[in-house]
Order: C-alpha cells, then structure tokens, then sequence
C-alpha cells in the first residue's frame, strides 16, 4: 500500500505532492496517475500542512445509500440518486468549512471517497477494482434547505468549502468492510460499517460509468450512514474510516473572521 499526501511548509506555500513514509513525507514529481517519482526532498510530517491529497477531476455523490443499523439491507435501487459537486468545493485537513451568507447551520455527512485511477466506459462490477486508484475521506458537506423541492440537491452540495478530502490517499484499502465514524466536538455522531452501503461501490462504479467516461483524478462520494445531521460556527466534525485516518475541520460562519 501506498499512501499519498498534498503539502505545503511554513515557509513555502507551493503545494507539493508526497509519499507519507512512517513520519517523513517524501516528495514525488510527475503525474500522480502515471508512476510518480520521488523527487529526493524529505520532510517531517509535523513540519509540513496536509492538503487535500488530490484535485479532483469530476466528483460525483450518491444519496440515500446506508441501510440503518439492524435494518434489513433494501435492494439497490434501478435509478440511484447521483449529484455532482465543484472542484471549488474541495479543502483540505484543518480547512474551515464556510457556511453561506444568511445559513446558521450546515450538514455533515461522513463518507468514503473512491478516487478513479484508469479511464472506463461501460465497465461490469466485476472490472470495478481494477478501475480504482485509492481512496480517501470526505465529508459531503450540504444546506438541505437548498435542495430543490423536485429533488435536485445540486445547490445545497455545491457551495465552496463543502468537500473537505483526507487527510491521505491510500492505495489499498478493504472498502467493503471498515468501519465509518464522525464526531462533532467530540461526541459521536456516526458510527456504522461501509457494509451497509445499499448499492456496492463496484456496482456504482459500472452504473456510472454507463453513462459517463469516468477518468483518472474523478472522485466518488459513496453515501453516509445515520446521524449525520447539522453543525454551527465553532463546531469541530470529525469524519473517520478505519485503515485510511480521519478528517477534521472546523466550521466558520460566512460572517466570521477568518483565521
């Protein structure tokens, strides 16, 4: 397994890619999708600020994909509820999440992110793996009150700041089985198992991909288990997945003074 990082130091804020190596972070060059090199530079990992271990191409949601703890695990639906995000949503570790102008509370969601690594069109599930580079943390941050009354949820996922990545990127992970957690302030608020997803993520991956090229970088937020619910200026959310490490950042109103 191989565990990547986006950085930046103290006194230089160009933002690298690395390699986490125990503590040190190695830098690579090149394409991260293509056989990156280490470029021979080293760092401490206290010394340097994690980023957002990639920048995503496409990042594609789907919603309503848990079953509820000791509930009988539904069918996968025919037509799932798919959503887009922007890039300019994507922030990385220890980043604020920015509420809108007039919205007193946003909404956590804890998720596994699955990061494409090999171009596919109209794939099987079963070719799925091959298709995956790695995967990371997000938290599918929304304003619920800005989703469309006929069901579009675009808007109220697609406000900058609202998909915090990390802190790694690993490239080997059992993604059918780990657990999922988040905590607000401490106290926890999700705590479930990736096994309750409703519609698995190879089987996702081939759907999507019946209708759209997926590519190296693109991102696929897989669904959130219960408890998610809403977080005001101050709060601290924690989102973790068992073998990749957790997610932290705190939340900031849009009339906030910012750090």
């Amino acid at each position: 397994m191989t565990t990547y990082v986006r950085f930046a130091t103290a006194d230089d804020s160009t933002v690298r890619g690395g390699v986490l190596d125990g503590d040190v972070v190695r830098e690579y060059t090149g394409c991260l999708f293509d056989g990156p090199s280490l470029a021979g530079r080293a760092d401490r990992l206290t010394d340097v600020v994690l980023k957002a271990p990639l920048e995503p191409r496409h990042i594609i949601g789907i919603g309503k994909n848990f079953a509820a703890e000791g509930a009988a695990k539904p069918d996968a639906p025919e037509l799932p509820i798919l959503f887009f995000k922007p890039q300019t949503a994507v922030i990385g570790p220890g980043e604020p999440i920015v509420a809108p102008p007039g919205v007193r509370e946003v909404q956590f969601e804890a998720e596994l992110a699955v990061v494409i690594g090999k171009r596919c069109r109209d794939i099987r599930p079963e070719d799925a793996d091959s298709h995956i580079f790695g995967f990371t943390v997000a938290n599918d941050v929304a304003v619920p009150g800005f989703f469309h009354p006929d069901g579009h949820w675009t808007i109220g996922k697609s406000f900058d700041t609202f998909c915090p990545l990390g802190p790694v990127l690993v490239t080997s992970f059992d993604y059918r089985n780990a657990g999922i957690q988040s905590r607000v302030n401490g106290a926890e608020k999700q705590n479930s198992s990736i096994e309750r997803i409703i519609l698995p993520i190879d089987r996702m991956i081939a759907y999507i991909s019946r209708f759209m090229t997926l590519q190296p970088g693109d991102v696929l937020l897989t669904g959130t288990p219960a408890g998610a619910g809403a977080v005001r200026d101050g709060d601290i959310v924690e989102c973790r997945i068992e073998g990749i490490g957790s997610l932290v950042n705190p939340v900031r109103s849009s009339m906030s003074p910012q750090p």
